[in-house]
């Protein structure tokens, strides 16, 4: 292959050499002209890389993951100390407040989906963006002044101003420039790398869970919200600062092609993203509280769920090494469909046993974290092998929005099917909750099915392994 002389000025490096690679995989004249291309113009440059940049990659994304997603996967903690503790006398909502599950509950969604939905804006501020770096360091001081303005709150609104509002609003400034430059970093082992970095959803919650509910019983909860923004200071300040620029040597597009928009393989793709974010935070947010509803303290409700994200970290890691080898398509639908069957015969079985079926509970706590994982983990890495790479950065992009706006009303939809009650009995109320998330993920997994068909459709060719 010919080489062209570009330089990297990002960073302060200078290279006189670029790699040169397929944009997916080999497509025709008809899928170029959809991806918005000139036919034949299949080969992209990307700037070079080196094994130290490619592990700061992974290292930065990974501890991006583990500060936003899995700040967000640990919001069922606050949920269930929010609407049990609104009459000690350290309490920042008052009991009417708390009663409000549902409003309580859109707190988290909020900032999971604006972490996800901020993307339509920082997206295009990232291609007007010398340095992306200007925007992470953007989004790690909003996300401590976020949490630490949260522990003087008194009110649901003020939670929701910071620690939903302007915590995701940081969150999705930090994301984003990380994430949607990682995968150019990796080529061969690309599932196995985006599995590794977005495991730190799971690790994240696995770590954050237990520790907010020890903090949250010691020190009360305005303490405990400046922590974590003190956590997120000295972690997130660090990871800002050494954001990789993207190694694409032009400027990718920022808006959906329009042809592209209108394939069927990219309407399933968006609807799947929504139904399945939405369905996906249900669990998460309300585990503690079907716990305590089954009879266990609330310090076991937060260890299982650090129990479910620390399965899930693992799961996201194996889930692309398997992928890497079955195909990341094949592995995506297994996963989505196992996630919505475990909620569907576990998650019921054990409301319709109540106390009787607390091993029931934890298989499925467990199984869950282990299935949930994969979705995650892959759908960025499909994407690029359906849509092609050169529009990786458009397409991610909105699908994360429409993930964003399904976030939005996945958990409080279920806070309001769940309604007031709470006690012992409040197990069997969540059999609505529990048939609510079982359709939601059902039809996220008949979409991603959708998706590897129309896909091969397109291609004119169908691959087993794909």
């Amino acid at each position: 292959m010919s080489a062209t002389n570009i330089e990297l000025r990002s960073f302060g490096v200078t290279s006189s050499y670029s790699n040169r690679i397929l944009v997916g995989n080999e497509l025709d004249d008809a899928e170029e002209e959809v991806l918005g291309q000139s036919p034949r113009a299949t080969v992209h440059e990307l700037l070079p890389t080196t094994r130290r940049r490619q592990f700061l990659v992974l290292v930065s994304g990974f501890f991006a993951v583990f500060l936003t997603i899995g700040v967000n996967q640990a919001y069922g903690v606050f949920q269930s100390y929010y609407v049990s503790s609104s009459s000690e006398s350290n309490a920042i909502l008052s009991p009417s407040e708390a009663a409000n599950t549902a409003l309580v509950a859109f707190i988290g969604t909020l900032a999971a989906g604006l972490t996800w939905a901020g993307s339509i804006f920082v997206n295009p501020l990232m291609a007007r963006c010398s340095d992306p770096r200007y925007l992470t360091t953007a989004g790690a001081a909003c996300m401590c002044a976020g949490y630490a303005l949260a522990g003087f709150s008194s009110s649901i609104w003020h939670l929701l101003l910071t620690q939903g509002l302007l915590s995701g609003i940081g969150s999705s400034l930090l994301y984003f420039p990380i994430l949607s430059t990682a995968p150019e970093y990796f080529d061969t082992h690309r599932g196995a790398a985006m599995g590794i970095i977005l495991s730190g959803a799971g690790i994240g919650g696995l770590a954050l869970s237990p520790l907010t509910n020890a903090l949250l019983s010691s020190v009360g909860p305005r303490w405990t919200l400046r922590a974590i923004g003190l956590v997120n200071l000295v972690i997130g300040m660090p990871i800002a600062l050494t954001a990789a620029p993207s190694r694409s040597s032009t400027r990718r597009p920022t808006l959906v092609n329009v042809k592209l928009a209108m394939k069927p393989a990219f309407i399933l793709q968006a609807t799947a993203a929504l139904l399945q974010a939405s369905g996906n935070f249900v669990p998460l947010t309300f585990l503690p509280e079907f716990s305590i509803a089954l009879g266990y303290t609330a310090a076991f409700g937060a260890l299982l769920l650090s129990l479910n994200n620390g399965v899930n970290s693992v799961s996201r890691i194996l889930m692309g090494a398997v992928a890497d080898k079955m195909g990341r398509q094949n592995t995506l639908v297994l996963s989505v469909l196992a996630s919505a069957l475990s909620v569907g015969v576990l998650w019921l079985g054990s409301a319709m046993a109540g106390e009787g079926a607390k091993g029931l509970w934890i298989s499925f706590v467990v199984l869950y974290g282990l299935t949930a994982g994969g979705y995650n983990a892959l759908f960025p890495t499909t994407i690029t092998e359906v849509f092609g790479i050169q529009a990786y950065a458009s397409v991610n992009g909105f699908i994360y929005f429409v993930r964003g706006l399904g976030a939005f009303f996945g958990s409080p939809v279920g806070g309001v099917i769940l309604g007031e009650g709470r006690g012992k009995e409040m197990s069997g109320q969540f059999k609505g909750v529990i048939w609510y998330d079982t359709a939601l993920l059902l039809g996220s997994s008949l979409c991603v099915i959708g998706v590897r068909g129309f896909d091969a459709w397109d291609k004119k060719c169908w691959k087993w392994k794909a």
